[in-house]
């Protein structure tokens, strides 16, 4: 089976994507062109890792920061999830990076750069803790990767054993905590590291292209960013689509909640598609968006509803009352009393 068969399953097009107005960090694209450029060079004698790993915390814009410099790189990237990593059938994942890896190497004959990109890679192959279950295809997606790294130009598909040279091809991999992964592939000279933290600075520019369209100004992005300065980038984006709420409500309240259904899906011709005036972002409403956003943030650290749900909870009606937060007082109360009680016997 050839590898051209799989194109349309990972293959990432960028041609509609549009990069203007948008930011990209200076170190991050500085270490990706040099990674991709090391790899393509051939240099003589010099071992250039394979893999670049991109780790750093949840929601910091990875993903969307590589693919804004793949379409300034001129770079047609094949792309895995971490979901991709898993199966119900053994070695069907490690077979998958090999087709994938195939698939970007037959872009590169034709005369194209192209990477192998793998999304949240501890999530698929990593070891979240004792709990995790380490499988086989945990196993096999590691050394696949391994053996990719030693042999770049000698990729062979399942059933195809005569020896082929093709194009090495530069694999990207994202990931949150690499610290998680078979210690013996993250090591030097497989896999080169490169930590992304947000400066200041880059967290002001991404967060610029994201109120671009609002027309919202510099100085206020910075108050912003400085205001929920431990959020992380994809706060402001989830924030301006909060923004939106309200103009969402005013439509429902319009056409009426039983009749949104008309206007969503496969709306007729004489209702058309829906539209509403953008909404006003000034800086006060965007700060108001932005507390509600964390206070649900500590809601959920707060509540933590499953300590009462499986820790001593409360029976409902047992102290005459069913509410969250006095079930919570209840049960502290008895775990007390059965802690603090004494034997008769």
């Amino acid at each position: 089976m050839s590898s051209s068969d799989y194109i349309s399953d990972g293959f990432k097009d960028l041609s509609n994507m549009t990069d203007e107005g948008f930011y990209i960090s200076e170190a991050f694209l500085d270490k990706m062109t040099v990674h991709i450029a090391k790899n393509f060079m051939g240099i003589p004698k010099v071992k250039v890792p394979l893999i670049l790993g991109v780790w750093g915390g949840k929601g910091q814009g990875k993903t969307f920061q590589s693919d804004l410099i793949f379409k300034k790189l001129g770079v047609s990237p094949i792309v895995m999830s971490a979901g991709e990593l898993e199966s119900g059938n053994a070695g069907e994942p490690a077979k998958l990076i090999r087709q994938r890896y195939r698939e970007a190497s037959d872009i590169i004959k034709k005369g194209r750069m192209s990477t192998l990109f793998i999304n949240d890679l501890d999530a698929g192959a990593g070891r979240m803790g004792g709990s995790t279950q380490y499988t086989v295809n945990n196993q096999m997606v590691n050394a696949t990767l391994m053996n990719l790294a030693d042999n770049p130009t000698n990729v062979q598909l399942p059933g195809q054993y005569q020896v082929e040279e093709i194009p090495r091809v530069p694999i990207i991999a994202t990931g949150n905590d690499f610290s998680t992964l078979y210690a013996p592939l993250i090591r030097d000279g497989r896999m080169e590291k490169f930590y992304w933290s947000p400066t200041f600075e880059d967290r002001v520019g991404v967060a610029c292209g994201i109120f671009k369209a609002d027309n919202v100004n510099e100085q206020d992005v910075e108050v912003l960013v400085r205001t929920f300065d431990g959020q992380s980038i994809d706060f402001f984006g989830a924030l301006r689509a909060r923004v939106y709420d309200d103009k969402v409500r005013e439509w429902v309240k319009e056409v009426g909640q039983a009749n949104i259904g008309k206007f969503l899906i496969n709306p007729s011709r004489d209702k058309g598609k829906v539209t509403f005036d953008t909404p006003a972002m000034s800086l006060e409403i965007l700060l108001s968006y932005g507390k509600a956003l964390e206070m649900e943030q500590e809601n959920v650290k707060r509540v933590q509803l499953a300590d009462s749900y499986l820790d001593g909870a409360v029976l409902a009606g047992n102290s005459g009352s069913s509410n969250t937060d006095q079930s919570m007082v209840a049960g502290r109360s008895n775990r007390s009393q059965q802690g603090g009680g004494v034997n008769s016997n």
